[in-house]
């Protein structure tokens, strides 16, 4: 592998998470806590919590995968 498909991969990582983060970033800025949605799970004890955020990694997995099939086919 040479260094200029290397930058490449990098390039494209870095636009993905550009647009993820700017996307929760405006999201967070509609009052939408995307952190806490119904289906994430916490477990809070004395001295323990416990989080668990399912739903919205599944919310983000749909998200990022759409993002790369549109980025990826042609």
């Amino acid at each position: 592998m040479d260094i200029s498909s290397i930058t490449k991969y990098l390039i494209f990582f870095g636009i993905i998470l550009l647009v993820t983060g700017s996307f929760l970033f405006f999201v967070g800025r509609l009052g939408i806590d995307f952190g806490k949605l119904p289906g994430d799970i916490v477990i809070k004890k004395e001295n323990f919590t416990f989080y668990f955020p399912l739903a919205t990694s599944i919310i983000l997995s749909i998200l990022l995968t759409v993002l790369i099939n549109l980025f990826i086919h042609k």
